[in-house]
């Protein structure tokens, strides 16, 4: 049985702290829902950290199906959020009902997120009255780094902070279930933490949310060059990946692999599909 929308706010009433953090293929989704982890974003940084983008702008609705029904299949207990991409949704409600009904038909999401305040909260209000759950983000949103001059934190200074509450409040009011607060000041995290009945959701937002969540590949050290300030290594596996391919391959080139234990002996009866053995 899922982990669903609503265990979510429980949580948040009990005071229980929400672990989540992207996924964007079978293989790595089988090990966040062993791991215990709740809830799963299915991020649209797929861009940057599986396609090589420079960022998320150009991940289509197609790409973010396909890695969320990937995703799906790799889990039985996690709850999964797709991530809508960019111009999957704000251009017009249908065009965001269509796209936000492919993420759950053929994608078997749970949930969908989108970014924005006040603007979307239309979108918001009528995709849950669809039947669609969503989650909002405020703070950094990835979607408009072009419009916001790069990775900046957002809500600093009175007026922007208050407004940061305002689009929350709106989010809420419109129906959504969780928010993602991102590269945001941590009293005004804070504040709309304590302000919001839904759960938030923080990255690089400081500890008071009620949640937080973590790129995948940030957080298992899978991308050796890029640190960023908000994620912490919990190991350090593209180190221990190269060293592992590099022993193979010099196993392969000094003829030390296979050896007549990865070999299968002539009469054995012994098959197996696929170029793998």
């Amino acid at each position: 049985m899922r982990i669903t929308t609503h265990e979510l706010r429980a949580m948040k009433r009990r005071g229980e702290p929400i672990p989540m953090v992207t996924a964007y293929d079978a293989t790595a989704a089988l090990l966040v829902d062993r791991a215990g982890i709740p809830a799963i974003l299915v991020g649209d940084s797929l861009g940057q950290v599986m396609l090589g983008y420079d960022s998320t702008i150009p991940v289509t609705i197609d790409d973010m199906v396909r890695a969320t029904a990937a995703v799906v299949r790799g889990t039985e207990r996690a709850l999964i959020v797709g991530d809508m991409p960019f111009m999957t949704y704000q251009v017009d409600t249908p065009t965001a009902l269509m796209n936000a009904g492919r993420l759950l038909q053929e994608g078997g999401a749970q949930a969908v997120k989108v970014e924005g305040g006040r603007p979307v909260a239309p979108v918001v209000k009528a995709l849950t009255a669809a039947g669609v759950a969503v989650m909002g983000h405020l703070g950094f949103t990835p979607q408009s780094l072009h419009q916001l001059g790069g990775y900046r934190v957002q809500g600093r200074g009175d007026a922007a902070g208050a407004a940061l509450v305002e689009d929350a409040l709106a989010l809420q009011e419109a129906g959504v279930f969780a928010v993602v607060l991102e590269l945001v000041p941590t009293e005004v995290a804070g504040t709309v933490t304590q302000r919001l009945e839904v759960p938030t959701i923080g990255i690089g937002a400081g500890p008071h949310c009620d949640g937080q969540i973590q790129v995948l590949h940030d957080a298992l050290g899978l991308l050796p060059d890029f640190r960023p300030r908000h994620a912490r290594r919990y190991a350090e596996l593209a180190q221990i990946i190269q060293d592992a391919l590099a022993r193979y391959a010099s196993d392969v080139r000094e003829k030390r692999f296979p050896t007549e234990a990865e070999s299968v002996p002539a009469g054995t009866g012994r098959r197996r599909g696929g170029p793998d053995g």
